[in-house]
C-alpha cells in the first residue's frame, strides 16, 4: 500500500510544525504533534509574510487567501463571507488572511493591486485570483470550482 498518497503534509497554525496526516483523518479534529492544539478551528488563519512564505512552500492542502486590509470597506464586508465559508469549507482547504499593509512583501510578491483579491494557491503555485468582494453563495461556488480535484 502506497501511505505517500494517502497523507498530505499540512502546517500547524500555532506553533508552525509541519504535521504529516492521514487524508482520512482531516475531518477528525486532529491535533499537532507538537504543541498538541487543534490544526483546524474552522476559522481564517491571519498570515504575515514569514508565514505565508511557510504556508505557500510546505502546506499540501490548498491555501484559499484574502488579501485585505483594515481600512478596506469592501474587505470588512467580505469578511464574515470568507469566515462562514472558511467554517463550512476547512479542512478541505486552509483559508489565510494576509492584511497587505503588515504582509507588504507578499502582497508585492503577487501584484495585489486591488483589496479584497481572493486567490487559491495549491503546493505553492497560484491556481487563480479574484479582485473584489463576492456574495456568499457566488463565492461559496468560486472556492468549490477552482479547488483542485
Amino acid at each position: 500500500m502506497n501511505t505517500q498518497a494517502s497523507t498530505l503534509q499540512t502546517v500547524c497554525p500555532h506553533c508552525g510544525t509541519i504535521n504529516r496526516i492521514e487524508q482520512t483523518r482531516l475531518v477528525q479534529k486532529p491535533n499537532c504533534g507538537r504543541c498538541h492544539q487543534a490544526l483546524f478551528s474552522g476559522a481564517p488563519l491571519a498570515a504575515d509574510d514569514a508565514l505565508f512564505s511557510r504556508l505557500l512552500a510546505k502546506e499540501e492542502l490548498p491555501l484559499v487567501v484574502d488579501f485585505w486590509a483594515a481600512w478596506c470597506g469592501p474587505c470588512k464586508m467580505m469578511a464574515p463571507i470568507f469566515a462562514a465559508t472558511a467554517a463550512s469549507l476547512e479542512p478541505r482547504a486552509r483559508f489565510v488572511k494576509v492584511d497587505t499593509e503588515v504582509a507588504q512583501q507578499t502582497a508585492a510578491a503577487f501584484n495585489i493591486r486591488s483589496i479584497p483579491t481572493l486567490a487559491i494557491f495549491h503546493r505553492g503555485k497560484q491556481l487563480v485570483q479574484q479582485a473584489g468582494a463576492l456574495p456568499q453563495q457566488q463565492f461559496s461556488a468560486w472556492v468549490l470550482q477552482n479547488l483542485p480535484r
